[in-house]
């Protein structure tokens, strides 16, 4: 398994050689290429650090932080975090940068160095690319010792954090209560558990069942919040006649919906409620990344907005929400990032704006969910072997269906009369995404399937 650099962080698996895996010596290499820009750019010397609770975590966190002492700078270690808890971090202790220690929804072997900067945002590109080639070439070094910086810990940004959210201006706490809300959580063995039951009891919600809640990494099932992961879920929202059930990954930026009767609310529309509650109240612009449902297109247009479509990658989004000054965005796969809070995907603010929505409803979960249309995205994948060439594939896809709208501006992006498809490769794995939508779940299967013959044809 080759490592992957990208502007999602430098990403891999535990073991190995140096160079083909996540190992120590690269652990290094890269947080001291991060390091050193963090220095060339006299942002500050404090840089935050946090992690899930993956098995790796902790040695990976002490090679980091280790490292980053030995380049003079200062560490402030939030121990067992969550992403957004992170970057709310940088940007309250006006810190100079961060390192997030997960590797997000991969399986419990894998790790990476999810790298902030000074505003608690993903780089950009080009900012990334420095610190890529910084690493390429040792370029770095190490300060003596009476120069060394500092470690310290902070403990209060759960409480922060949580603060943060029962205080912001759209959250009705007194709803939430006032409904008495029987819900189920799946904290896949993860900092979900520390994080939702207590953001839950907050927002006034006692009874709460907490599935996989030992945080240590040992994930009960595959950690992404997709339906076929979250059988365990659905099954106890049932049997303990639950109002409905929450699924976070394990850092807690994606986020999605049981419903009572065990359905899914489906991930695509966690954006898509939240953003409708949201702009009925604040009139203004939306953002998701090219791969997510045409239906938030429609609330906004609704609402009297405009919709804009970003490539994928959370820096893309964010970059184009502040291009188009929207006032709520995110991605499909179940993140949702409200600007005036923070620029970033953040499970817990969307957890506390959904049962916001949800306690104005008059009904229950899945009568909440028949608000928005029934649109369905294929998602699939194909694995890469090295050596396949990805854009010549695409090439000769685009030269295939020149005759549709094609958009190259991620990968490529097919439009069929009202449905699409969406072929990139993945900033975390070594595959091609496949997403395909249609009003018809047969049509949308099909259309990926097509695709997917397509492109196996022409590897």
């Amino acid at each position: 398994m080759a490592l992957i650099k990208s502007i999602s962080g430098i990403r891999g698996t535990i073991g190995g050689r140096p160079g083909d895996n996540l190992t120590p010596p690269d652990i290094i290499k890269f947080t001291a290429a991060f390091g050193t820009w963090i220095k060339d750019k006299n942002f500050g010397k404090k840089i935050i650090i946090g992690r899930d609770a993956r098995i790796s975590g902790e040695m990976v966190s002490h090679l980091v932080s280790n490292t980053l002492i030995a380049l003079g700078l200062d560490v402030v270690d939030l121990g067992l975090s969550t992403t957004p808890t992170v970057e709310l971090a940088v940007h309250h202790e006006h810190a100079a940068g961060g390192i997030i220690i997960t590797a997000s929804h991969n399986g419990k072997d894998w790790n990476a160095l999810k790298l902030l900067n000074h505003l608690g945002e993903f780089l950009s590109a080009e900012d990334g690319a420095i610190i890529l080639d910084k690493a390429k070439n040792d370029d770095f070094s190490f300060v003596a010792v009476d120069r060394l910086g500092i470690y310290a810990t902070n403990k209060t940004y759960l409480q922060k954090h949580i603060d943060a959210i029962v205080n912001y201006p759209l959250v009705d706490m007194a709803s939430i209560k006032q409904k008495n809300y029987k819900v189920v959580v799946d904290a896949i063995n993860s900092t979900g558990a520390l994080f939702v039951p207590p953001l839950l009891k907050a927002l006034g919600v006692e009874d709460v069942i907490v599935l996989n809640e030992e945080a240590n990494g040992k994930f009960a099932h595959n950690p992404e919040p997709l339906p076929e992961n979250l059988a365990a879920l659905s099954a106890t929202v049932i049997k303990s006649k639950a109002d409905l059930g929450i699924a976070v990954d394990p850092d807690v930026d994606r986020l999605c919906f049981i419903c009572e009767d065990g359905s899914v609310f489906g991930e695509e529309y966690t954006l898509v409620a939240v953003a409708d509650y949201v702009l009925s109240k604040r009139t203004g612009n939306t953002v998701s990344n090219m791969s997510s449902t045409k239906a938030l297109k429609e609330i906004t247009l609704k609402h009297g907005g405009q919709y804009f479509p970003s490539a994928v990658g959370e820096v893309n989004v964010v970059n184009k929400m502040k291009e188009v000054q929207a006032v709520i965005g995110g991605e499909g796969n179940g993140g949702i990032i409200v600007p005036d809070l923070h620029y970033g995907r953040d499970a817990l603010i969307g957890i506390g704006l959904f049962l916001t929505a949800l306690s104005h409803h008059k009904n229950g979960m899945k009568s909440f969910r028949t608000r928005y249309p029934d649109y369905f995205i294929s998602k699939n994948k194909i694995e890469l072997q090295n050596g396949i060439d990805v854009n010549s594939i695409f090439d000769k896809i685009k030269k295939k269906y020149k005759n549709q709208p094609v958009n190259t501006e991620d990968g490529l992006k097919i439009e069929f009369d009202n449905d699409w498809v969406h072929l990139r490769t993945s900033n975390t794995e070594p595959i091609i995404r496949i997403y395909a939508e249609s009003n018809f779940e047969t049509t949308a299967r099909n259309i990926a399937t097509r695709l997917m013959q397509d492109i196996k044809e022409f590897i």
